[in-house]
């Protein structure tokens, strides 16, 4: 009798939404993770989405399932709007960000998120500055990313895809120096 074995989990997509981002929604070797999860229909103008995913989690607050697991890839799209409630098309959709925690909510996220990355492993952050800034976010982040694309430019804002990795030198060049 042959036994499948599990698939080995070594993606995480730490805000995964709708899963927009995927061309497989389902990828064998990703947990999906997300604060919420949402039915089919709770959104009346797309009635086909929903939130699925495999962990309720919150990125501040790692479930201790996520925290015993080290990723090679981790992908982070957080909400980009700050609001107190989730009314509006695009903040049900994609939710957002507490007005007075935000600062907070973000470095805490990126700290653990980067707790249980690899060493030369990468997280790939998706920002939209909008509401916030590139540099208040990631004046935020202990590390500069290596390299950033613009994924999209609109007269009110841009989109910004981040690459960090996980480089294990003591001091890099890549970390910053606190005074």
């Amino acid at each position: 009798m042959e036994h499948k074995t599990e698939p080995e989990k070594f993606i995480l997509d730490a805000c995964c939404g709708m899963k927009y981002l995927w061309m497989n929604k389902n990828h064998p070797n990703t947990i999906y993770m997300d604060i919420r999860q949402e039915e089919k229909g709770f959104n009346k103008n797309r009635p086909f989405d929903n939130v699925s995913p495999d962990i309720v989690g919150d990125f501040t607050n790692l479930p201790e399932e996520i925290k015993a697991k080290r990723f090679k890839l981790i992908v982070w799209d957080v909400p980009h709007f700050k609001a107190r409630k989730l009314t509006g098309n695009l903040l049900k959709c994609y939710g957002g960000l507490n007005p007075e925690t935000w600062q907070y909510d973000l470095k805490k996220g990126f700290t653990e998120l980067w707790s249980v990355l690899e060493d030369y492993g990468i997280l790939l952050f998706k920002f939209s500055d909008y509401h916030i800034k590139f540099k208040e976010v990631l004046s935020l982040f202990p590390v500069n990313p290596l390299f950033y694309n613009i994924t999209n430019t609109s007269g009110k804002s841009d989109t910004k895809w981040f690459c960090f990795m996980k480089i294990p030198i003591a001091k890099s060049k890549t970390q910053r120096v606190h005074k």
